[in-house]
């Protein structure tokens, strides 16, 4: 039995790949994160998605609470360890009806972590129903290691480069992983997965957030900026502070620079894929 994950929940992890649902918070409280965002979109125009959704954390001091909730590392540790860091987030909104998607792909993909040890809690801030464009993941398909990844450059795909398997994988049994409003799922970084769009009436709206053990490294030429979040640092990455305003000066000129390293070694190592 973990902190917070039964032994039959990592079981799954070990043998899927994934476990999902996981409570975190109530809707109510999902609701507030997500009226929070929402205003900031308003403020500024324009919405934080493709281009515009890279590490919120280091401007909104309520998504670094949502990054520090002990409902979500107490569950991360018990599949990475005490000692963690979380290394990227991404927000991830689908429109009502909008045919924005994100086709199939491995999270490790261009992250250059070593140990490749990375899990990904998708937390909900709006319901992920599979009308709603949830994810769609291939069971087991973690065991088969990191796989060649082309890029796909159209407007409807969500991922930055757009990242695509491009070698043959059998998805003849997927499974899908709908989440409810303040609920998380988790993957581990080599899991197949996607997601359609949304055909539902109502905006989709998820937090992707990125947790490695601190013990690891990047090995980009590029350093990286990452936040200890839990136990102790070893010294690999620059330590993010957390914001103490929401969208201040500072935050927002650290955030830049954060933005901007974590782009330029996703180049340079996707350049030699």
């Amino acid at each position: 039995m973990g902190k917070k994950l039964t032994q039959g929940m990592i079981e799954q992890y070990r043998e899927k790949g994934y476990v999902s649902p996981v409570d975190v918070f109530s809707a109510a409280q999902a609701a507030d994160y997500l009226a929070q965002l929402e205003s900031f979109e308003a403020s500024q125009g324009r919405q934080l998605t493709k281009g515009f959704n890279f590490k919120p954390h280091l401007l909104f001091p309520w998504v670094a609470e949502i990054a520090r909730h002990p409902a979500v590392l107490d569950a991360v540790e018990d599949l990475i360890g005490p000692d963690i860091l979380l290394f990227h987030l991404s927000v991830w909104p689908k429109n009502p009806h909008d045919p924005a998607y994100i086709n199939w792909h491995q999270d490790a993909t261009y992250f250059g972590l070593d140990p490749s040890t990375q899990v990904t809690a998708w937390v909900a801030l709006s319901d992920a129903s599979v009308e709603a464009g949830c994810m769609e993941v291939v069971p087991g398909s973690q065991k088969l290691g990191q796989l060649h990844h082309g890029q796909n450059h159209t407007d409807n795909i969500l991922l930055s480069k757009g990242q695509t398997v491009d070698v043959p994988f059998d998805r003849s049994h997927t499974e899908f992983m709908p989440v409810s409003a303040g609920q998380m799922s988790l993957h581990d970084t080599f899991l197949i997965h996607a997601s359609g769009p949304n055909n539902t009436d109502r905006r989709r709206v998820g937090l992707g957030f990125s947790y490695i053990p601190a013990s690891s490294r990047c090995v980009s030429k590029t350093r990286l900026t990452a936040s200890l979040v839990r136990g102790r640092d070893y010294g690999n990455f620059d330590l993010e502070p957390a914001p103490m305003v929401a969208n201040g000066e500072a935050e927002r000129a650290f955030h830049e620079d954060a933005v901007r390293r974590f782009r330029s070694a996703n180049d340079e190592l996707a350049a030699t894929y």
